[in-house]
């Protein structure tokens, strides 16, 4: 595995086409929105879902490339943390049932590790689960293995322009309770919320100072990606509609403090609308990326 050595900062783009990109469970699961501006918007939360399940699938969960917070629809397991946690400190040879911990101190909670057990549990932890060394993780819980503070951070991703969601009623066409009678149990039976079109632009940073400690390489850089290239051509849903990446602008820096401020170089990205009706495709956009490029930066379009 080669070291990331370099702060990266990106710029992903993204779009979708009737369809609900996400849903927000404190309004019905209307697409998200900002209440000020009526921009659309999706959490880093829904995002890195995507990134995890598209890991999932493409590594299979072969060594080094399982994932901690697997989604039951994909991968059809009820995950717990804590068992993931104690299971951990089996593979380490570390009994927590121990009146002294590793150290030789009194052990404060039997069951709860702590000093240098913690360290080693948490090192196995990163190096064993992606999502972990990529975008951290709470790992204080039951056992106790600590905090990861990962190297990946990601922005809210916010429309471009306003949204409108729209409702539609679905209807049911075929009965299902033999106990209950036909025409009451077809016809209309729920409610679907789709935005016509959305272009969506997200933020992201990479540390490099945060890769070292949890063990983040090129590899996994790269595998990150990709995962934003691909996610939504394995993350398939009808009410998600059609999602689609249009751009990944990535600015590598040369340095592992980086080279310029994160904020100047996320405004060298412009987009600019070319129609004068309402935008229904990403062609209705013009991206383009500023010339003056701070020294020490280097620019890279991956999509």
């Amino acid at each position: 595995m080669s070291e990331l050595k370099n702060r990266i900062d990106f710029v992903y783009i993204f779009d979708v086409c009737d369809g609900n990109p996400n849903g927000d469970p404190d309004a019905g699961n209307l697409p998200r929105v900002d209440a000020q501006t009526g921009m659309g918007l999706v959490t880093d939360v829904c995002l890195k879902r995507k990134v995890r399940n598209y890991v999932q699938v493409a590594k299979e969960c072969t060594e080094g490339y399982d994932i901690l917070v697997k989604s039951k629809e994909i991968s059809g397991e009820e995950v717990f943390i804590n068992e993931k946690i104690a299971r951990a400190y089996g593979v380490c040879s570390i009994d927590l049932k121990t009146e002294n911990d590793l150290d030789g101190k009194k052990r404060k909670e039997k069951g709860k590790a702590q000093g240098s057990e913690v360290a080693k549990a948490r090192e196995w932890m990163c190096k064993h689960y992606y999502d972990v060394r990529s975008f951290g993780a709470v790992l204080s819980t039951g056992p106790n293995a600590g905090q990861v503070r990962g190297p990946i951070q990601i922005t809210f991703s916010r429309s471009f322009d306003p949204i409108i969601a729209s409702e539609h009623s679905l209807t049911v066409s075929v009965a299902r309770d033999i106990e209950r009678s036909y025409n009451e149990q077809i016809g209309i039976q729920g409610r679907k919320a789709t935005i016509s079109y959305g272009l969506y632009v997200c933020h992201g940073f990479i540390s490099a100072n945060f890769a070292k400690q949890t063990g983040f390489s090129e590899e996994d850089l790269e595998l990150f990606f990709d995962a934003l290239k691909n996610m939504f051509d394995v993350d398939r849903s009808a009410a998600r509609g059609l999602m689609s990446a249009q751009k990944l602008i990535v600015f590598r820096h040369d340095s592992a403090l980086g080279n310029a401020p994160a904020n100047k170089l996320f405004d060298l990205v412009q987009i600019k609308k070319n129609t004068n009706g309402a935008p229904r495709s990403f062609k209705d956009y013009e991206v383009t990326i500023g010339s003056n490029v701070p020294f020490g930066v280097q620019v890279e379009e991956l999509i």
